[in-house]
């Protein structure tokens, strides 16, 4: 299987205290960041990808990039654990690519807890890919990081 994390681009801050935090939109940055990365996501996805985001307005705009259909899944929310997100994702036994595209720290954790075998708080720059695979090696699956990709290389 293939888990591939997917920051929410740059979206504005909050105006106050009664805006609520689901409803940020990407800013021009943010719109920028999340076509350079659907670009690049493009040239590399399989044609079968699952495609899922953030009931947040940040998260979707930022899959929506993709011109891809875009599941929501409420469990991807911002406080989201790490666990959601696999179980959202189906890991380990999903033979379909699944793309996520959430929020920190939850992204960073569940990378984390796949690479290292533990939570940790690992920081994914906004807009970044942090695409993990699932393959045999030494009869077990073992999951490795294929690559990590931001905007700014880009």
């Amino acid at each position: 299987m293939d888990l591939i994390l997917w920051r929410h681009a740059d979206a504005a801050p909050a105006t106050n205290d009664s805006e609520p935090d689901i409803g940020r939109r990407l800013t021009g940055k943010g719109r920028k960041q999340a076509a350079l990365m659907a670009v690049w996501l493009e040239r590399h996805l399989p044609d079968s990808v699952k495609v899922l985001a953030s009931p947040a307005t940040r998260a979707r705009e930022t899959a929506e990039a993709l011109g891809r259909k875009v599941v929501i899944v409420p469990a991807l929310a911002m406080g989201a654990d790490a666990t959601q997100v696999l179980h959202a994702a189906g890991w380990p036994d999903n033979r379909q690519t699944v793309l996520i595209v959430g929020h920190q720290p939850t992204l960073g954790r569940a990378a984390s807890l796949l690479l290292l075998g533990e939570e940790q708080d690992l920081s994914i720059r906004k807009a970044a890919v942090w695409w993990i695979t699932n393959r045999m090696r030494d009869d077990e699956f073992r999951p490795s990081l294929r690559t990590a990709v931001c905007p700014d290389y880009l």
